[in-house]
């Protein structure tokens, strides 16, 4: 009988998602025979309790399951050799905090599959919970909004909405945030505020889910061409922008036309033209992956200039949902948790200062906003992860990585196996060099 652990969520207090609900895992148990240990904790948004009714052995450690589910990094102190690691490991863009627990489960011959990377034949994900870190971020974008405008003298409904952790569950948060709407459609927008620009880059998942949120408002949407010059409409006061590509960016070549996958694959030949969109915009809601070889969306030396002597720009709120240290958004120089949330930017100091107050834009960086969401993202997630957890609970990890039985996404996932990279990721070993040779020196010094 194969045998699967659950790890308990220990990065955070506010971490309380779960790979995989009760339910699920009274279905793997009683369909597929596979043997669960759950590992105790009273932070989890699911009780021991639960998982006991489920048919699932629960105990305070996991000493003996081959195949360990998790939702966040495990701890270094908590690895184990030869076992099988699925989890977000945030280690793909080579991430220098992360380098250290790479190394150790390489060193451990440990195989490390990554939700991040299990993806279909074109590359797109299938196990996410991206929709929900937008139902989070806007969730909690719109109250730092409320609470700046409240700081600055503007008295609007939108101070009644809480942080998404707050409600009791997703539909509670929607059902507040549509009478707050009301309340809105019905009272209108201090003169000054109307209408109200949200402007949304991306589409994928995290884009629809924040808009999702949005959409609960009295709103509008326009081209991002048609941003100067609007129009207020009393009972619709907000406007909604969604930003594609090709409006962020254009070829460097006046005389090239814009061609999304030239984009992808050759960045370098593209220059940003954000800039142009954010000062007609009171709230960003940044929805887009990014590396450095993409231009920024908005930079230092850019809110420098909004928010020069005696300026007083429209921009309020950038609820970073895509958060990347000083990536895309520059000013998101540190990333939050759900306890202090926000900061303001302050463009002539390049500092920041934890609230809302100070004559820059408020940024919403929490990091991990599905845990806010705890219930509901953990469902979404489990039931897009199901279909592959018995492929991962009998496979053969004593097999080469090239004989290894796994579906086509899980096995393109695989980060390590067997004590080295697999193929798709040897890029990492240059990295993990330059990790070491850091660390050596930095003994030295």
């Amino acid at each position: 009988m194969a045998k699967i652990g659950i790890r308990k969520e220990d990065k955070n207090i506010w971490e309380r998602r779960v790979p995989l609900v009760p339910s699920m895992v009274k279905r793997l148990i009683a369909d597929e025979g596979l043997e669960v240990q759950v590992q105790s904790s009273t932070n989890r948004a699911f009780s021991d309790e639960a998982y006991i009714e489920a048919g699932a052995s629960v105990a305070e450690d996991l000493p003996d399951a081959p195949v360990l589910f998790a939702v966040k990094e495990v701890p270094i102190k908590h690895l184990r050799q030869k076992r099988t690691y699925v989890y977000f490991s945030h280690v793909i863009k080579g991430q220098d905090y992360n380098m250290p627990m790479l190394q150790k489960l390489l060193d451990l011959e440990t195989t490390l599959i990554d939700y991040e990377k299990i993806a279909d034949d074109k590359g797109r994900r299938l196990v996410f919970f991206g929709r929900h870190a937008g139902l989070a971020g806007m969730i909690d974008s719109l109250s730092a909004l409320g609470q700046r405008l409240a700081g600055e003298g503007f008295d609007t409904p939108l101070a009644q909405v809480k942080m998404a952790h707050q409600y009791a569950d997703l539909d509670a948060a929607k059902e507040d945030i549509a009478r707050i709407g009301k309340l809105v459609a019905e009272q209108g927008l201090p003169e000054g505020l109307s209408p109200m620009t949200v402007g949304f880059t991306g589409y994928g998942n995290v884009s629809q889910g924040a808009q999702e949120i949005f959409d609960l408002l009295p709103s509008r949407q326009v081209e991002p061409e048609k941003l100067s010059g609007l129009t207020q409409d009393k009972n619709k006061p907000f406007i909604k922008v969604v930003f594609q590509e090709k409006h962020m960016v254009v070829p460097r070549d006046d005389k090239a036309k814009f061609e999304l996958q030239d984009y992808y694959q050759h960045p370098e030949k593209y220059r940003g033209v954000f800039a142009s969109y954010v000062p007609h915009l009171h709230v960003l809601v940044n929805c887009i992956y990014w590396t450095p070889d993409y231009p920024r969306l908005v930079t230092r030396d850019l809110l420098h200039g909004l928010y020069g002597a005696g300026c007083k720009p429209k921009l309020r709120v950038i609820g970073d949902i895509s958060i990347d240290i000083e990536g895309a958004v520059e000013c998101s120089l540190k990333a939050t948790e759900s306890g202090d949330p926000i900061y303001v930017y302050l463009p002539a100091e390049d500092r920041i200062v934890s609230g809302v107050e100070g004559h820059g834009p408020v940024i919403m960086a929490v990091d991990n906003l599905p845990c806010e969401l705890p219930v509901e993202s953990s469902q979404d997630f489990g039931k897009a992860l199901m279909p592959y957890v018995a492929a991962i609970a009998n496979a053969d990890y004593d097999k080469s990585f090239d004989a290894l039985d796994l579906p086509a996404p899980i096995k393109r996932a695989v980060i390590c196996h067997q004590g080295k990279l697999t193929p798709d990721f040897e890029y990492l070993y240059e990295i993990l060099g330059e990790n070491q040779k850091d660390s050596t020196q930095g003994g030295e010094s």
